[in-house]
């Protein structure tokens, strides 16, 4: 099985002794990004390495400080209102700093910074994973993941499956009247669609 992801560059003794990398998780709404990112996270927590896990404030509909999937799956997150908030929380420049994985979850949600802010994390060795939505609910590209994207080393693209018709889904119908790109809502304000069910924008479900 070829390396998906930067699992095995995050090895080494002292930031030096490690290559940083940025891994994207992306995909429609219930296509298990954040099951991905907390088994990734859970890997390298079993190899003994720190880990800082961070989530959007704005994001708080299963708990308010915990990275939780659709399936229940959790763990432990320190929750931010912004990209330079969530930059004080790693110190490159602190002597004995031994961060090695820094995880973002609904990274959509963040501020076009986060792309300097995990570039900076990249360059000064950690392995950094984002998960979040590709697209929005018109299907056009949401916040910064397309940037995010494109400087990645790994980029992981997930999906549903289509509740119209049972296609793989790739696309997030917004199920609920509510304008603006920015909406956290679950199963019962969004749905996954395939290409040729999605409506883009706003329709009643």
């Amino acid at each position: 099985m070829s390396n998906a992801h930067g699992e095995h560059l995050s090895f080494g003794v002292g930031a030096e002794g490690r290559r940083g990398c940025i891994e994207v998780v992306c995909g429609s709404m219930f296509s298990g990004k954040t099951e991905e990112l907390l088994r990734r996270v859970k890997r390298a927590r079993f190899a003994r390495q720190r880990v800082l896990l961070f989530k959007p404030r704005i994001d708080n509909r299963y708990d308010d400080v915990k990275v939780v999937s659709h399936e229940g799956i959790k763990a432990e997150a320190t929750a931010v209102s912004s990209s330079s908030e969530l930059a004080s929380f790693v110190d490159l420049e602190r002597p004995g700093n031994d961060a090695h994985v820094v995880g973002i979850d609904e990274a959509q949600f963040f501020d076009d910074a986060i792309i300097d802010v995990v570039e900076r994390f990249a360059n000064a060795g950690l392995r950094v994973i984002c998960a979040g939505l590709d697209q929005d609910f018109r299907g056009k590209p949401f916040g910064p993941m397309a940037a995010l994207m494109s400087i990645a080393e790994y980029v992981t693209k997930l999906h549903a499956v289509c509740t119209r018709c049972g296609a793989v889904a790739c696309r997030s119908q917004r199920l609920v009247g509510t304008e603006g790109q920015l909406f956290v809502g679950g199963a019962a304000d969004y749905e996954p669609r395939c290409r040729r069910c999605f409506v883009p924008g706003v329709v009643d479900g």
